[in-house]
């Protein structure tokens, strides 16, 4: 039966031979770095150096991957003595050593981006050996258009707060306060929270008026924004309410005396328009009387034409100039020396008159 330091001692050399052998392979002498943190726009380095062993004599094959959470997409090889990077990032990839053979596959990443982060593998590969290299990549962005401002009255004896923010920023964002004017020190009544960028200021005084910058910053790079804090004595809020209701009234009265100067512009067009419809020429007089008038005499006159002549003396004394008509009145008609016109005994039969027989008279007037 062998002792226990026999056996001890067989399984130290077998380790030691183990070793012997590894050692003689394909292995990857780049410093151990697992995890490397950029900013957003850098140029980042992943190292990736190996040396070959007596027994690598296959053709050298060096892969750089970016491991995702169910698949892998290609950055950048070389195999066969030729580079190909037309990949994921093409354009911004390169190999650091332009001949990887030489036992250099360290690459270069620039101009970062967000969408960069995560795990990068190297792959070397030279049968029989395989060896593999695992670095984190995580891309950060700095903090960038911070602003300030005050929230709150800066007036003695009022609370207020100096906020602080970056619209743009990985996380976790910090953010510090300090004040660049008079005692340099911040208000001994302020409290400041440094995730958020609040600085509470109790009680403020005048000597707390002056310039303050914050700062903010994350791992990759740092901020700033500044204010000027001006505390000033109350405001006399009586007179301010007194000087509105002034200032109201007066601009109701404004308004008053517009609308009535428009409305009585609006009048005074409206009655000039009736005085342009009122004045207009005088109508002239209907001539439905002359034409009574007229159809009046016409009548007559072939009345008289239907008589024999010796009853015409009585029409011979009747006023045609007391016609109700205009133009008989302007131009009054001379009758008293009217002579009906003569007509024959047989022109009077075929007009339709009747015979009359007129008894004689004297020249007295009786009948004889």
């Amino acid at each position: 039966m062998e002792s226990p330091l026999r056996l001890l001692w067989a399984y130290l050399v077998f380790r030691a031979g183990f070793l012997f052998d590894l050692s003689e392979g394909l292995t990857i002498t780049s410093p151990v770095q697992t995890m490397i943190t950029k900013a957003e726009g850098e140029k980042v380095t992943l190292p990736c150096t190996f040396t070959f062993g007596p027994d690598d004599s296959g053709p050298l094959d060096i892969e750089w991957v970016i491991l995702q959470p169910n698949d892998e997409q290609t950055v950048i090889m070389y195999n066969g003595d030729r580079i190909y990077d037309k990949y994921k990032m093409d354009g911004r990839v390169a190999f650091v050593n332009p001949n990887p053979a030489s036992g250099d596959g360290t690459i270069d990443i620039l101009n970062l981006q967000a969408t960069d982060t995560g795990t990068y593998q190297c792959k070397v590969k030279k049968l029989p050996s395989v060896e593999t290299l695992r670095i984190q990549l995580i891309v950060l962005v700095k903090p960038t258009k911070t602003k300030c401002y005050v929230e709150g009255s800066q007036e003695i004896g009022s609370d207020l707060t100096l906020k602080c923010k970056s619209e743009a920023g990985s996380p976790i964002i910090t953010y510090y306060w300090k004040k660049a004017t008079g005692t340099e020190e911040l208000p001994a009544t302020s409290t400041s929270n440094t995730d958020t960028g609040d600085l509470l200021v109790k009680n403020a005084s005048q000597i707390y008026s002056g310039l303050y910058i914050c700062t903010a910053s994350n791992k990759v790079g740092t901020d700033e924004c500044s204010l000027e804090l001006n505390v000033t004595p109350p405001i006399n809020r009586a007179g301010r309410i007194a000087g509105a209701i002034i200032g109201t009234l007066l601009g109701l009265l404004l308004l008053a005396f517009i609308i009535f100067c428009c409305l009585k512009k609006q009048r005074e067009k409206k009655y000039e328009k009736e005085i342009h419809h009122d004045i207009r020429e005088d109508v002239p007089p209907p001539k439905s009387r002359a034409s009574t008038a007229r159809s009046y005499i016409g009548s007559n006159r072939s009345s008289l034409g239907s008589m024999s002549p010796s009853n015409m003396d009585g029409y011979t004394k009747t006023q045609y100039n007391k016609v109700p008509s205009e133009e008989f009145e302007r131009v009054p008609v001379q009758t008293t020396n009217f002579q009906p016109p003569k007509v024959a005994a047989p022109n009077l039969s075929r007009m339709g008159a009747i015979p009359v027989m007129i008894p004689a008279q004297s020249k007295d007037g009786s009948i004889v």
